[in-house]
């Protein structure tokens, strides 16, 4: 009867030994979930705002340990005063998922401009950590995305200031040297050249001739593929009403592209800034199918290689590189009117 007794108390103790390791357990699981929501909003439709009056920084979870699969986390950050910018800082600890073709396909995190939707850069990998970022007003977006495969670590974290607008007028490129700015106060400098020799002279003041001369040097790594494949005017008859009005209501047309945004490119500058590529556009007034829609899509593309001049930071030290380089840009050929939905035709 005694030994029967011993069997239930041991019993009975080790039932509330387990009870109180799974009630810990189920604690941590809500503690975990509740950290996870407050870090961020995991739905793409929705974001958390955030109001900046003083420092602060956000970060990847976990941070710097490896981050959870499959999460789309969304910030806005909100000053409170309107007449103040929001300067974004990254942490030197930065590494996602690499990327692939240079292009952050993946996991990544990505800096919009609320006010026109322009996403200011978006980044992955391990290479660089990212420049500093300053809104054009008062709110900024940031945007983490990672999906169900390779995560990495550390992830990242974004400190966060407040920035007053005639301080970041100050730095301007008539008070610090090209290579201490940031790079988009930088690209925002060189779109306003008109000349490359104006342009050099301000980079290199002291070597300007000398860093000239030397991207015109005629080797086979300066000459690229926009040397190779130029670019061949197309005669075309307009003699037929009905053929002319096909070709202006659909068919390729000069567009201006900003080369940074089309290659989504945060790390280099480019000059020109901008080139002309042909892009579909027109309407379809004369859809010669039968559907309630139609649209202009391109049926023939192709890549054309075009030759600027390229500006990076260099590794370590200050100053920047200085390159003539290949961009290709995807231009329309041809153009059709097609029921909407259908692409093919």
């Amino acid at each position: 009867m005694l030994l029967f007794g011993l069997l239930l108390l041991t019993s009975a103790l080790a039932g509330q030994r387990h009870g109180t390791q799974a009630e810990s357990n189920l604690s941590s699981k809500f503690q975990y979930s509740s950290n996870k929501e407050q870090n961020g909003v995991q739905d793409p439709q929705h974001e958390r705002i955030i109001t900046v009056s003083t420092n602060g920084s956000i970060h990847s979870p976990r941070f710097p340990h490896t981050y959870p699969r499959n999460m789309v986390l969304v910030w806005r950050l909100v000053a409170a005063e309107e007449n103040v910018w929001i300067q974004l800082t990254f942490d030197e600890r930065f590494g996602l998922e690499d990327p692939e073709d240079d292009i952050c396909k993946y996991d990544f995190v990505e800096v919009e401009e609320p006010s026109d939707g322009t996403i200011l850069g978006r980044w992955c990998g391990s290479g660089t950590v990212p420049g500093k970022q300053i809104s054009k007003g008062n709110q900024i977006r940031i945007r983490f995305v990672s999906d169900e495969y390779f995560p990495s670590e550390p992830g990242f974290c974004i400190h966060y200031n407040i920035v007053v607008p005639q301080f970041t007028e100050a730095v301007s490129p008539s008070v610090l040297p090209p290579s201490a700015l940031p790079l988009d106060l930088l690209n925002n400098a060189v779109t306003a050249f008109s000349t490359l020799e104006d342009l050099i002279r301000y980079l290199e003041p002291d070597r300007w001739q000398l860093d000239l001369e030397d991207l015109y040097r005629p080797t086979w790594q300066l000459l690229g593929k926009a040397f190779v494949f130029g670019r061949k005017s197309r005669v075309v008859d307009l003699n037929l009403l009905k053929e002319e009005v096909r070709l202006y209501s659909c068919t390729p047309r000069n567009f201006s592209v900003s080369i940074r945004e089309e290659l989504k490119r945060t790390d280099s500058i480019f000059w020109p800034g901008c080139l002309l590529v042909k892009r579909c556009g027109g309407n379809c007034a004369c859809c010669p199918h039968n559907c309630k829609e139609c649209q202009c899509v391109p049926s023939k593309v192709t890549k054309k290689y075009h030759e600027v001049l390229q500006l990076r930071p260099k590794s370590g030290v200050r100053g920047l590189h200085k390159s003539l380089t290949d961009v290709a840009l995807e231009h329309h050929e041809e153009c059709d009117c097609v029921c909407r939905g259908h692409a093919g035709g």
